[in-house]
């Protein structure tokens, strides 16, 4: 991926060396896992599928409360700036920065042309082991999500080792097609997209409504790419390695990590191959039109 280093972002919000609590965000609870409040992230998932399993119950609707506190033992950061680290993830910090500055610029143009809605940039929120939004606590085991009640990105910039080391999804354009998929939940919610997941989950489908809320998220993630191959800022091998990051965030993936087993039945952002076809039909297509989840069965 062609890319150019060159500052940070001001839609960057930096909680890196600010201390454990990361501010005293208050705000009403949001919905569960997928949409509504945080999207689970990779390893908060793991974690939630195997307690799932191992209590016989659906731990994925405890997600639905407001900001809570750092629980016992959780990892806190100092409050002091870590010079040497914060050095150290400049190069990280600039590519993430350029990504989200991209993924904008080009909603700030299609959005209008193609949902007839202005676009208003989310702030992206860089953290270090914990901080608090309105949709809850963020910390390492949650992965990067997006808060409705803010319109902000949470990341912790551990998660791109992660990525690569454990799921085995290595490369920029697979770090970059992360926040690009949470960006296309701020275009949901700009939408109005958000508000009807809400209004469809009331009736007792909350994990089928989810996946079609990812599954789009993924879709809109492609609709960017259409553009940086437009612009050749990205290749064959950059293609691969966003749907080797999809397909490395399947449910049907990570339970089998987890658990050794599948239970499609707890989906709630979709198999391997569902968000690897969603972000492939909005790369192809270019266009929100393509990427209508909600009437695909």
């Amino acid at each position: 991926m062609e890319w150019t280093p060159g500052g940070v972002s001001s839609d960057i919000e930096d909680r890196r060396d600010s201390g454990g609590g990361g501010g005293n965000y208050q705000g009403p609870g949001f919905g569960g896992s997928g949409f509504g409040g945080f999207h689970l992230g990779v390893g908060g998932t793991i974690i939630v599928l195997i307690l799932s399993f191992v209590f016989k119950i659906n731990l994925f609707s405890l997600f639905s409360g407001g900001p809570v506190g750092a629980p016992a033992g959780a990892p806190m950061t100092t409050g002091v700036p870590d010079t040497a680290r914060d050095a150290a993830e400049k190069p990280a910090v600039e590519f993430v920065s350029f990504v989200l500055d991209d993924v904008q610029k080009t909603w700030t143009t299609l959005l209008p042309e193609q949902g007839h809605k202005p676009y208003r940039h989310a702030k992206l929120v860089l953290f270090r082991d914990v901080t608090q939004s309105p949709c809850g606590q963020a910390g390492e085991a949650t992965g990067p999500f997006y808060c409705p009640g803010d319109e902000k990105v949470y990341l912790d910039l551990g998660f791109f080792d992660e990525l690569s080391r454990r799921f085995g999804a290595p490369g920029d354009f697979a770090k970059a097609y992360v926040i690009a998929h949470e960006i296309g939940h701020h275009v949901q919610k700009i939408l109005g997209i958000e508000a009807q997941a809400q209004r469809l989950s009331s009736g007792g489908n909350a994990n089928a409504v989810s996946v079609k809320v990812e599954l789009q998220a993924d879709c809109f993630a492609g609709v960017w790419a259409n553009t940086t191959e437009q612009r050749k800022i990205i290749d064959a091998s950059d293609v691969k390695s966003a749907l080797g990051a999809a397909a490395a965030v399947g449910d049907d993936r990570l339970q089998k990590m987890a658990t050794g087993r599948v239970n499609p039945e707890s989906f709630t952002h979709g198999s391997s191959a569902d968000r690897m076809k969603w972000f492939q039909a909005g790369m192809n297509a270019g266009n929100i039109s393509a990427c209508d989840t909600f009437s695909q069965r």
